[in-house]
């Protein structure tokens, strides 16, 4: 169906009421046939909706690891923030996504464990907060900083 339709000349770069392209809602979804269809014709893989979300930065919050990869190696930001100033890993780690979270911070791809948020929020104080055990022992394992706290001083790890 996306395909007819881009054919017939659907504009790629059309927004929703919330700004969203069709590359940020298929990324959304986890529709990797779509998403690579619309890349292959020129979408904006730096598209942003209204929140600031882009394809990636959704399909993190969301947990598609295999989105993530995706967009990766086609070349997605991997520190495009959202309005809140949330990065991928960010996000992936608040919603507990630890094969997300694992492959952003893989070696070659090398998302920075310490990035904040607009309240101060590492990925390891997001995930903590959230009880999100699993997440939070990838996090401590790669190095995150156990002082980490947001900004009403909230630390990840508590006395």
């Amino acid at each position: 169906m996306v395909e007819l339709l881009v054919d017939r000349g659907a504009d790629l770069e059309a927004k929703d009421e919330y700004g969203s392209t069709a590359l940020v809602l298929a990324a959304s979804g986890g529709h990797t046939d779509t998403v690579e269809l619309l890349l292959d014709r020129g979408a904006d893989l730096e598209a942003k909706d209204r929140y600031g979300f882009t394809a990636l930065v959704r399909a993190a919050s969301r947990g598609h690891k295999d989105m993530v990869e995706l967009l990766l190696d086609r070349g997605a930001d991997l520190e495009a923030k959202d309005e809140y100033g949330c990065t991928a890993l960010v996000l992936a780690a608040s919603g507990g996504h630890t094969e997300t979270v694992e492959l952003l911070l893989d070696i070659t791809r090398g998302a920075d464990l310490e990035a904040k948020d607009r309240y101060g929020c590492t990925a390891l104080v997001r995930a903590a907060s959230r009880g999100r055990k699993d997440t939070v022992e990838l996090l401590v394992d790669r190095g995150a900083d156990l002082e980490a706290k947001d900004e009403v001083s909230a630390a990840a790890v508590c006395d």
